[in-house]
């Protein structure tokens, strides 16, 4: 990504402020076999989508949000992503059936995470479903 970083800012420093290739821009001057990324960093965390088109048509593509690393599970050294860890402590349910609490403390991380939660049971079993609309 520094090669990349050096000729952008090199473009920048000798006056090119074009923020795409408008020769690329239509579809039918691709290639059969197109790939994208583009990334940036945003203020709930890092955002990366990218794209693989064939023959004109979207063959795949992902993206991956700010939530995605931020609501991270249990690593590989066992450790508890930020949101399983905040609700560790046995937080005291006002209203089981709606579990507000919860839901404060993910939304406290990021607030796009708490329209929908469902809480499960040391077994997996679900206990409550809580909808946001």
């Amino acid at each position: 990504m520094s090669g990349w970083y050096d000729r952008l800012m090199a473009n920048i420093a000798g006056g090119d402020l074009r923020t795409f290739n408008r020769d690329k821009w239509e579809p039918d001057s691709w290639p059969g076999l197109s790939r994208g990324i583009g990334t940036i960093e945003g203020p709930r965390g890092a955002l990366a989508h990218w794209i693989v088109i064939d023959g004109g048509r979207i063959a795949n593509y992902q993206a991956v949000v700010p939530t995605t690393w931020n609501a991270g599970p249990v690593d590989d050294r066992g450790q508890h992503g930020p949101y399983e860890a905040a609700l560790m402590d046995r937080h005291r349910l006002a209203v089981p059936a709606q579990p507000l609490e919860i839901l404060r403390t993910i939304h406290s991380f990021d607030p796009c995470m708490a329209c929908a939660a469902h809480v499960f049971g040391p077994a997996g079993e679900e206990v409550v479903r809580v909808t946001i609309r």
